[in-house]
């Protein structure tokens, strides 16, 4: 049995005992998360939602906040003495999926 939720405006798909890095979200870890807004439940017989489905939940632990690793940014115009550099680390939040409820 599989899921896909929506979360920190992206789409992800999950199944039970599955450990994904999702963007960040406010919570610490040991703490249990729900998502609502699943899109599909898909097994046996699949269901997908319009949009969402209704009664549906999946139910996660969080293990883990982090950072991603870092992506350089450098902007460059020749002959004009113009070089610009950045880093950016992107926040994570790392949740093992415990089950997929259909409701």
């Amino acid at each position: 049995m599989y899921a896909v939720i929506e979360t920190g405006g992206k789409q992800y798909r999950v199944s039970p005992g599955e450990v994904v890095e999702l963007e960040k979200l406010n919570a610490e870890p040991g703490a249990e998360v729900v998502f609502e807004q699943v899109l599909m439940v898909g097994g046996e017989k699949p269901v997908v939602g319009a949009p969402t489905v209704s009664g549906a939940k999946v139910i996660g632990e969080v293990v883990a906040q982090g950072k991603g690793d870092k992506v350089m940014i450098q902007k460059y115009r020749r002959r004009k003495t113009y070089c610009r550099l950045r880093g950016h680390r992107q926040l994570y939040t790392s949740v093992k999926i415990k089950e997929i409820q259909t409701g």
